[in-house]
């Protein structure tokens, strides 16, 4: 075996044993096989794709081969202690410095440091520009330093740090390659990456921006009023009105002030909600962030203070309140939904009042890098082209000629910034064939709830596109195929201007049938799901949808299930670490279903590597055992 494929198979064996993971996914294994082989790497990757296992993975391997310690630079204490507690619990040896650790830890942790015992220590960029840091750096061995965060690197990225424009002075300390990891960095920021950290020819690992499962819109919206209403309207139909539920929301506002204005009306009507900002004292931030780790509240307004390094794979929704002050800190923030892969929104509510204020609080940064930042989210909010598309453009520098079919715009749901200043005369229209006027009148008859006149028009000339869904049930699906989308959508115009169908809803037109009672906007079936659009067969929609909830009830009625989730929390809170730390409830599912009665057995259950199995093993294979005599 050659020595690549050594580093290779030695890769794989701590993601699987260690992580739980059968495979590296997007650009993680160019990363690690870079750094193991001794090269400099950068890797931008878009949040929640696995940036901290391209440098955890290969700190395993090199502590198993006693290489030495892998140095990790983050810049935020509770990144920190999340990472390390994850880490420790799959019997992993790491550490932390930080100002919350006291005099006698730090000295035990830096013993462990220079006898080699540590995987990975992590400091902030403050301590690791502090002359006694170095010192203590040069008593042991480092095998890889990690800069995570790198973006802060950058005087044009969103979140700049003096300190790590010192972090190059580290690399004449340390024989050792270094990877530097951030989700958001332009062609501009990286580059600046690569020359302020003075990395040598750095293997440079880009992932695809593109997050299917996020469904992006923006509304132009001016007055608090209007936007406290949308931020009501958005969490109701979310369903977060209620403690009980799954699923969660950040709604994001760029004062602190705003953000307890927020909170407290979502408290007012009824919304179990918090609010985090860097004005609260430690221990309020810290109550507010556990209340929503653990659910107590499912809504939590927060300034851009909260977020860096927080991991909940359950947040259905992010609602930007007011702009922030870049694409940057926006697709961060709005990246935080949907972690688990489940459908999730992210929604901006824009003004131009919103880039005054950024200016404000940007103050101390220059007017070019200010005006730069501020020029491009106000063209993100004002485009009329796919919202994905926009975004990873932004990062990667590449035309993307992928449509998501999710946002505003590939629903044809684009609400006008303004009204145009002068609006031209209509176009005498061509009269519409009674056959086409049939055709169209019985589709919409055959609707449920209105449609978008375009999504409408795709579905009458035969689209098998994924927006169109159910409508590919209508009897009059693909009548009209002879005819371009153009002709569709001027004949439904003419229909609308002759009375017989109706426009509803000014953000969000919709056709209607005219003299036919209007539903509810957001109508609801029994089971919580939207009422489908055709009347001709169940959506699809609603089909997985009742597909899931016929999962989750055979998953709720097993008492084996019951048990195994009983133990993860209780186990969770012994150890004071959050419950998908003990096992992920994927690993319930699958001991439920396979019921091992040896570790051997419990091996092969995905998610649970030999760390796990050696803490939790034990205890797991009783509860299968009583389960069965019972």
């Amino acid at each position: 075996m050659d020595a690549a494929s050594g580093r290779e198979e030695s890769a794989l064996d701590a993601l699987r044993g260690v992580f739980g993971y059968s495979e590296f996914r997007g650009g993680q294994a160019r990363a690690v096989s870079a750094v193991l082989s001794g090269r400099d790497a950068v890797v931008l990757l878009p949040t929640g794709a696995g940036k901290s296992l391209c440098f955890q993975v290969p700190a395993v391997v090199a502590s198993r081969r006693r290489l030495g310690t892998t140095l990790v630079i983050s810049p935020l204490i509770a990144l920190m202690i999340d990472q390390v507690a994850a880490l420790r619990a799959r019997g992993v040896a790491a550490a932390a410095l930080h100002s919350q650790v006291d005099e006698n830890e730090q000295r035990e942790i830096l013993t462990a440091f220079e006898a080699g015992e540590l995987a990975l220590l992590y400091a902030s960029p403050e301590r690791a520009v502090q002359a006694s840091f170095r010192r203590q750096l040069a008593r042991g061995r480092v095998a890889l330093l990690a800069i995570d965060e790198a973006h802060c690197v950058s005087q044009w990225g969103h979140d700049f740090r003096p300190e790590y424009l010192r972090l190059h002075e580290l690399r004449s300390l340390i024989p050792a390659p270094a990877i530097a990891l951030t989700a958001t960095a332009t062609p501009r920021v990286l580059d600046e990456i690569i020359g302020e950290l003075r990395m040598t020819a750095p293997e440079i690992v880009r992932g695809d921006f593109a997050r299917p499962n996020l469904e992006f819109s923006v509304r132009h919206l001016r007055g608090d009023a209007e936007r406290v209403a949308a931020v009501l309207e958005l969490c109701d139909a979310a369903g977060l009105r209620s403690r009980a539920g799954a699923g969660r929301a950040i709604i994001y506002c760029s004062t602190r002030k705003k953000a307890e204005k927020v909170a407290e009306a979502l408290r007012a009507a009824g919304f179990p909600a918090g609010h985090y900002h860097a004005g609260r004292t430690a221990l309020a931030r810290d109550r507010s962030q556990r209340a929503f780790a653990l659910g107590r509240v499912r809504v939590l307004v927060a300034t851009s203070a909260f977020g860096m390094g927080v991991d909940h794979g359950d947040v259905r929704l992010i609602v930007h309140f007011q702009a922030p002050g870049s694409v940057e800190a926006y697709y961060q923030e709005a990246g935080r939904a949907g972690r688990d892969g489940g459908a999730a929104r992210c929604v901006l509510l824009f003004g131009a009042g919103d880039l005054m204020t950024q200016r404000r609080l940007q103050a101390e940064q220059s007017a070019a890098q200010r005006e730069d930042a501020l020029a491009a989210i106000s063209r993100y909010a004002a485009a009329a082209r796919c919202r994905q598309q926009l975004l990873c453009e932004h990062f990667t520098g590449e035309p993307d000629a992928r449509r998501c079919e999710r946002c505003d715009v590939c629903r044809d749901e684009l609400e006008d910034a303004a009204p145009p200043a002068a609006a031209p005369a209509p176009a005498p229209r061509a009269p519409v064939s009674e056959e086409t006027r049939a055709i169209i009148l019985a589709a919409v008859g055959h609707l449920r709830r209105p449609i978008g006149k375009l999504k409408l028009a795709k579905a009458l000339r035969g689209s098998r596109a994924r927006d169109v869904g159910e409508l590919g049930q209508l009897p009059e699906h693909g009548a009209l195929g002879d005819a371009t989308e153009g002709e569709v959508v001027e004949a439904i115009e003419a229909l609308i201007a002759s009375r017989d169908l109706r426009r509803l809803g000014r953000k969000y037109p919709t056709v209607w049938l005219a003299g036919r009672a209007t539903p509810r906007a957001a109508r609801r079936d029994e089971d919580g799901a939207r009422a489908p659009l055709s009347r001709t067969a169940p959506s699809r929609a609603r089909a997985s949808a009742a597909g899931r909830l016929a999962k989750q009830a055979a998953f709720r009625s097993s008492d084996l299930a019951r048990e195994l989730e009983r133990y993860r929390q209780r186990t969770a809170r012994q150890l004071q670490w959050k419950a998908y730390m003990v096992f992920q409830r994927r690993v319930i599912a699958a001991i439920d279903q396979q019921r091992p009665r040896t570790a051997a057995a419990l091996a092969k259950i995905p998610g649970l590597g030999p760390a796990k199995i050696a803490r939790f093993g034990a205890d797991i294979l009783a509860l299968v055992s009583s389960a069965k005599a019972r």
